[in-house]
């Protein structure tokens, strides 16, 4: 199995340039790379140029910008080609596909901000100085950089990449592990219901609420936004707005990432099982079609597109996606199962009779069987029937 770690680098000033310019390298490289590909595929001949192709043109490159090139790791720039080569298999699988092709595009200095090395101890080292209690991680072109290492790694170190976040840096490291070191069972099963108005609802009867983060921070975001767009493009001042903006942003973004993970720890330390809804996120929140008004050409009806816009904002501010993400993780991680069934009519069965019908959920809130005149929070029926139809679905899969 393959985890990954994300540590925070403390570089020195000289070190921090270093990063700044192998960053800037590793993205001119990437548009050259980008360029001959389009250069070539507009010649009249219809070259196609491939990985290997441009891989095998890095040592004339190095050669010939040693400054520039020369300095970085060899191994490091084979991954920046292949980073490449994967957006243009990705791009002709979605042409393929019919859908939004997306044709990749250049990158600035600003919007590339990763670094991979394939392998440790080609071009970087992880923990290079073992005898030093400060953990350090080793660059080539860069040198030893510090790292606050907030818990130990377990396994063999297979990569280490290296990202910028606004002003600061991270080192990524993936580890294999051999063997899954499995919780003590607790003999304990739930079902969860995801929604909007409350989080996550447990067929304990238990319930937590929706943080909204985002919403919490629309206020300052829409100050930010509004200030950067007074200001003229190429100033110092629209570099300070920019990066305020960026930093409101990934805020949010970690404030969202630490209740993901407070919440599925909880969930899969206490459970041997857990069964959410297979929720498909990226059909909930697409936009409504538009109404095409009959008596008038050109014209269109009322279709809700200004509520569902403000549905959308609030499906993606709670996060779905990551929490479910993160909790197939951990769950992973520790020996749990996790099994996602189909959320059809989860709030309109009755646990108690199993009596079907849309009255039986009158509120947004209220549970109320027509048939047998069962009353209960609306989530939690819903959590119970997810618990039951995952634990159907365990039972009847084979051994």
């Amino acid at each position: 199995m393959i985890r990954a770690y994300k540590f925070l680098m403390r570089p020195t000033v000289r070190q921090g340039q270093a990063l700044g310019e192998m960053l800037r390298d590793h993205c001119s490289l990437y548009n050259a790379a980008l360029q001959e590909r389009r250069d070539a595929y507009r010649h009249p001949s219809k070259t196609s140029v491939t990985y290997g192709m441009q891989s095998a043109q890095l040592k004339d490159i190095r050669g010939f910008d040693p400054e520039r090139q020369g300095r970085w790791s060899f191994s490091s720039q084979q991954a920046t080609l292949r980073r490449l080569d994967k957006a243009f298999a990705a791009f002709f699988r979605r042409v393929r596909a019919g859908q939004k092709a997306g044709y990749p595009r250049f990158r600035g200095v600003g919007r590339f901000d990763t670094v991979d090395f394939p392998k440790d101890g080609d071009g970087c080292r992880w923990d290079s100085t073992p005898h030093d209690p400060v953990t350090r991680v080793r660059f080539q072109g860069v040198g030893h950089v510090r790292v606050h290492q907030h818990r130990p790694v377990k396994g063999r170190v297979k990569t280490v990449s290296v990202k910028r976040e606004g002003k600061r840096w991270y080192a990524i490291v993936t580890a294999e592990q051999a063997e899954v070191e499995p919780l003590p069972a607790t003999g304990r099963v739930v079902g969860i219901d995801m929604g909007i108005a409350c989080f996550l609802a447990d067929s304990d009867g238990g319930f937590v609420d929706n943080p909204r983060h985002g919403a919490k921070a629309a206020a300052k975001l829409e100050a930010a936004q509004q200030a950067l767009s007074r200001c003229k493009r190429g100033g110092k001042r629209r570099r300070k707005a920019v990066a305020k903006v960026a930093a409101l942003h990934r805020k949010v973004r970690r404030q969202r990432l630490d209740h993901a993970h407070k919440i599925t720890l909880d969930l899969v330390r206490g459970h041997d099982f857990i069964a959410h809804e297979d929720l498909k996120i990226r059909n909930m929140s697409k936009a409504p079609a538009p109404k095409p008004d009959p008596e008038q050409p050109g014209s269109f009806l009322p279709n809700g597109a200004a509520a569902k816009a403000g549905l959308n904002r609030s499906i993606a501010d709670a996060g779905w996606g990551v929490f479910l993400a993160i909790l197939n993780a951990k769950a992973e991680c520790a020996g749990r199962d996790v099994m996602a069934v189909e959320p059809h009519n989860t709030s309109r069965t009755c646990p108690e009779c199993g009596h079907v019908a849309k009255e039986n959920r009158p509120t947004q809130q209220t549970f109320h069987c027509q048939a047998c005149g069962h009353t209960a929070h609306a989530d939690t029926v819903a959590a119970l029937n997810i618990l039951r139809a995952g634990l159907a679905r365990r039972e009847a899969q084979p051994a």
